[in-house]
């Protein structure tokens, strides 16, 4: 892995090559009223994950508040809504899926009586037919928690197995 600061106002990228393809994540560029946020590339696919938390303590629940947001834009893939439907509409089943996928592995990484709202927004920015963008965000997710500060056990690793 090359870890590399960029300038002096915390930027730091790593790399890393898998499989022939340089995946590449970045802290401290974007989202800076984030907790905390990465840039995860890898070929022609870019997300930007963020992470933050309330400060202020949620009483009277007995469940952690975390709120997992995948969302794949249509401008990602090069298509814009045409003249009929301008909006992006509701989020489709892959989306859903995704953050749930996002959601089960960090859930337990918390401490136990956590009650703080957390709140984790992957944004696909471009993507290529190649890459997984599920696998990145994942992997987003757990840097932009890591480095946010937030009271995160992890990190977690994803990767793809098939297909």
């Amino acid at each position: 892995m090359d870890v590399q600061t960029l300038s002096p106002k915390g930027i730091k990228s790593f790399s890393l090559e898998i499989d022939g393809k340089t995946l590449e994540m970045t802290t401290g560029r974007m989202a800076k009223q984030a907790s905390g946020a990465c840039e995860i590339k890898c070929g022609d696919t870019m997300l930007l994950v963020t992470a933050t938390e309330s400060k202020n303590i949620r009483d009277n629940i007995d469940y952690f508040p975390l709120l997992v947001d995948y969302e794949e834009k249509l401008y990602a893939v090069g298509r814009v809504p045409g003249s009929f439907g301008r909006r992006e509409g509701k989020a489709p089943d892959k989306a859903i899926l995704t953050s749930r996928l996002i959601d089960r592995p960090i859930r337990p990484l918390f401490p136990e009586g956590y009650r703080n709202d957390v709140q984790i927004v992957a944004t696909v920015m471009s993507a290529d037919q190649e890459t997984p963008t599920d696998v990145l965000a994942m992997l987003g997710a757990s840097v932009a928690l890591a480095v946010g500060g937030l009271p995160f056990n992890g990190p977690i690793g994803a990767v793809r197995v098939g297909r």
